[in-house]
């Protein structure tokens, strides 16, 4: 079906969400045709540069010629090396020089993951800054802990936000390694041997060395992979995306638990003046962002199957079936994890607690916790510790079944305070109840981690903490 108008024409074709609705800017460039193409021509004209300087026959006008001409675009490689050499006659007998697609291709990829990582990581660094200040707020607040997703010992809201961290805190480290560890193609040839650059050299294998050190270092990075086949080993890739997936299984992680938290109205998500949560049901506050992270995290857990298989299945020197795989995998990788790290950082600027609401779960499960510092209590007091735990065990069964059967609150205070055996401790009971006597060492654990460990990591983006980010949901 066509359509007549032009404007229409995007309408009338699948556009991929990650770009048409979610993905920033500069991630949606960074795998853009425009970038692509551009690089491959940046890489020709290093690859023309190093090997004038080496002492191929290659002159300044061909190079500048070449320079001139670097915006103009088209399609696959020998369609770009075709029309360049058409835009630039002069210098058309040596654009591409011995090379073969990879040359670009290859070399092309690996500029983009790296700038991918380079886009990411300040990213990753302001969510972690973002809950690191939530965490300082809020770290002696007690809160209920879960075991099983039942009520356990008490935590604090920060010392949880500190678990949230340490898995973020894993992902920088392991992106910036990633990042650290790519290296780039280089100059190669067909198989890897160099042997069409050994010939151009007429057998000066230093030459050939000097030329991928040289064209290396133009790119902007500082070693290449000394052994390729046709291509750059496919457990890059797996290296590269294995620790986004990672990073979006943690973030499903935190989101999950906002989105269980939001359900007990102990914690919520950002909520515009006029968002609406629920098109049916206007009181709802549905934690809108935290779902999208969720939903977009487990696709890029997922997309980790394709480089895993792709690698697998490369026979000898190279295959062409990893090609239009990667094509949509890797890109893929980098604009949802972007997505979720600019949603994420959006959540966490503006997470709202309740401490009301907090303490009033904390009062109806703190007497069954508190029940072992009651009969230590009376111990001390001069109690038997056997009759003792037997009383608090019948209370504490009464006071249950008023709870699950009667649907009432927690009585076991009550119950304890009308039994004439614990007259002894009356006085204390408000002391023995203090929540902040049941977090144990949650503050002081949330001081040191930021401080050893969190703020330490974000040191080289500061200059970079004070983009804010808002959503359009």
């Amino acid at each position: 079906y066509s359509c007549r108008n032009p404007a229409l024409d995007d309408f009338m074709k699948y556009r991929s969400p990650l770009v048409s609705r979610y993905a920033s800017k500069e991630m949606a460039y960074n795998f853009s045709d425009r970038k692509k193409f551009t690089t491959w021509r940046k890489l020709w004209i290093y690859l023309a540069k190093a090997e004038k300087a080496l002492g191929l026959p290659i002159t300044d006008a061909q190079v500048q010629e070449m320079e001139n001409e670097e915006r103009k675009l088209r399609h696959d490689v020998m369609a770009h090396v075709h029309t360049f050499a058409h835009c630039c006659p002069t210098a058309a007998p040596i654009i591409h020089l011995g090379a073969t697609s990879c040359y670009v291709g290859d070399n092309t990829d690996l500029i983009m993951l790296r700038d991918g990582f380079d886009i990411l990581l300040p990213k990753l660094a302001r969510v972690i800054d973002r809950l690191a200040n939530f965490a300082e707020k809020y770290a002696d607040l007690p809160t209920l802990g879960f075991t099983h997703y039942q009520p356990a010992q008490l935590t604090t809201v920060g010392k949880r936000a500190c678990l949230w961290l340490q898995d973020l805190v894993m992902d920088m480290r392991n992106l910036q390694r990633a990042r650290d560890d790519l290296r780039f193609r280089g100059v190669k040839g067909t198989t890897g041997t160099q042997a069409s650059f050994l010939q151009l050299f007429q057998g000066d294998h230093d030459k050939v060395e000097e030329l991928d050190r040289m064209v290396t270092d133009m790119a902007g990075f500082k070693k290449s992979y000394l052994v390729t086949g046709q291509t750059y080993s496919r457990k890059v890739d797996i290296d590269s995306l294995s620790c986004l997936a990672s990073m979006g299984a943690t973030i499903h992680k935190i989101c999950t638990d906002i989105r269980l938290l939001a359900n007990m109205k102990e914690i919520e998500e950002p909520f515009e003046k006029e968002q609406i949560g629920s098109s049916a049901m206007p009181y709802k506050r549905n934690p809108m962002r935290a779902e999208r992270c969720c939903s977009l995290a487990r696709h890029l857990v997922a997309l980790l199957a394709d480089p895993l298989q792709t690698a697998s299945v490369q026979w000898l020197e190279r295959t062409l079936d990893d090609s239009a795989n990667r094509r949509i995998s890797l890109p893929e990788s980098f604009l949802t994890a972007d997505i979720i790290l600019t949603t994420l950082q959006n959540i966490t600027e503006g997470l709202v607690v309740y401490p009301k609401v907090i303490e009033r779960h904390i009062r109806h499960e703190l007497p069954f916790m508190a029940t072992e510092n009651l009969i230590m209590a009376m111990v001390k007091a001069g109690g038997n510790r056997q009759d003792c735990h037997e009383k608090i065990r019948v209370l504490s069964q009464q006071a249950a079944a008023v709870v699950k059967q009667e649907g009432g609150d927690n009585d076991l205070l009550v119950r304890v305070q009308a039994d004439p055996y614990f007259a002894p401790i009356l006085g204390q009971l408000d002391s023995l109840l203090d929540p902040k006597t049941f977090i144990g060492r949650a503050p002081q654990q949330v001081a040191r981690f930021l401080s050893e460990e969190v703020r330490p990591l974000l040191e080289p983006y500061k200059s970079k903490m004070d983009v804010k980010i808002e959503l359009e949901l």
